[in-house]
């Protein structure tokens, strides 16, 4: 039996997108920018897209901007509105537990003079929102937080975080890396005040190089790719029309019977944590929980504070890539962090952030499901990891 669960590396494509991406592969591949039939035909596509993102997030199809990523969308929403408004404001916020494509922007911006303040996170991954309160100053001009953590699941508490910042600040741009929160939730940018929204493909079964960007109508930003205008000169070059057609797809088909999939996802994840947390030396990371206390980590409750696909277990005695080549050979497919850094290996930002120990760091994999992850799988995962775990700690043992 082969397992999926790397889902928050990336998904596969449905049989629906595949269908739709083939379609304007082999009939509709005209240049959008052209006037013949072909043409138009393919910005059809483009506006349908559009259409099928700002019905979901309910704003309007001139606020969506096609990209070829999450990682791009980052850079364009932080460093793109950062400069357009660099007279506004030197001081910029994002947290400790970023993705590295937003940590990397904001180094950019460091060291071109901005001013950048990193918050805490507490040893949930929830960010100390009085620290992040205190922070801001007369001359903040942005603040970027992530929904959910791609590594733990940790979700913030976005709608309560951006009424008091703009309570204090009504100017301040806020930007949202939805990364891993797209599909998981109802996002509605303009009323939870969200600016700038980041959205990957390759994270909803839609395909990989493509991306959306919610830019508000009120926000100015400046593209950081020129050349042809397109996309009304924010995002320039000509557009994967294939690929905008095969995320829009996507995002339709995971909105569709929406709540039915995440209440059968966190079932799934309440089993598997019930389960493996009556292993010995087992602790899971980004739950609202005393660390290693499992008695509370599959209570429903507990487990809806955080996101419903994404499980991080640290196994104590068992590093990390042992115990994750080992499911490998039984058909079980893992990360033991953030695929985007796996093959330049580092220590976890995040893990870090919430004060795991070292041992503990080097010990943790993440399990993420998708809509389709079935009961089936999980027990088999189950069953591997309770044959493996004590035979690798006897190997592993000093």
């Amino acid at each position: 039996m082969e397992v999926y669960l790397d889902n928050s590396a990336t998904t596969m494509v449905t049989e629906g997108v595949r269908n739709k991406m083939m379609k304007v592969l082999e009939e509709d591949f005209g240049n959008p920018s052209s006037m013949h039939i072909l043409g138009i035909r393919a910005e059809n596509h483009i506006k349908d897209g559009a259409k099928e993102f700002a019905d979901i997030l309910k704003v309007d199809t001139k606020e969506i901007i096609f990209t070829s990523g999450g990682t791009e969308s980052n850079n364009l929403a932080i460093i793109g509105s950062v400069m357009a408004n660099k007279r506004r404001g030197n001081h910029i916020i994002t947290t400790k537990i970023e993705h590295p494509s937003v940590h990397e922007p904001f180094a950019y911006l460091e060291d071109n003079g901005f001013e950048v303040s990193y918050i805490s996170v507490g040893n949930n991954g929830k960010i100390d929102k009085e620290e992040l309160y205190d922070t801001l100053r007369e001359d903040t001009l942005l603040v970027s937080i992530m929904y959910v953590n791609n590594e733990i699941g940790a979700v913030q508490d976005i709608e309560e975080i951006i009424l008091e910042l703009k309570k204090r600040k009504n100017d301040l741009i806020i930007h949202v890396d939805a990364v891993q929160a797209f599909g998981k939730y109802k996002i509605y940018p303009k009323r939870l005040g969200i600016d700038l929204l980041s959205i990957s493909g390759h994270k909803i079964h839609g395909p990989k190089g493509t991306g959306v960007l919610y830019v508000n109508s009120k926000t100015r930003i400046n593209p950081i790719v020129f050349g042809g205008g397109h996309q009304r000169g924010l995002r320039s070059g000509t557009e994967n029309v294939p690929g905008i057609a095969g995320i829009g797809q996507a995002a339709v088909e995971l909105y569709t019977d929406f709540e039915d999939k995440i209440v059968r996802m966190y079932k799934l994840k309440q089993h598997f944590i019930k389960e493996i947390s009556a292993l010995p030396g087992v602790a899971f990371n980004g739950l609202p929980i005393k660390y290693g206390d499992n008695g509370d980590a599959f209570d429903m409750d507990t487990l809806k504070e955080t996101a419903p696909h994404i499980i991080s277990v640290s196994f104590e005695g068992v590093r990390s890539e042992v115990l994750l080549h080992a499911l490998e050979d039984r058909g079980v497919y893992v990360s033991a962090g953030s695929a985007c850094s796996s093959h330049h290996p580092r220590p976890s930002t995040t893990l870090a952030a919430i004060d795991l120990a070292k041992e503990l760091m080097e010990s943790t994999l993440r399990f993420s499901m998708s809509d389709t992850t079935t009961r089936e799988e999980i027990d088999y995962t189950i069953s591997q990891i309770n044959e493996l775990l004590p035979m690798l700690r006897r190997y592993t043992r000093k």
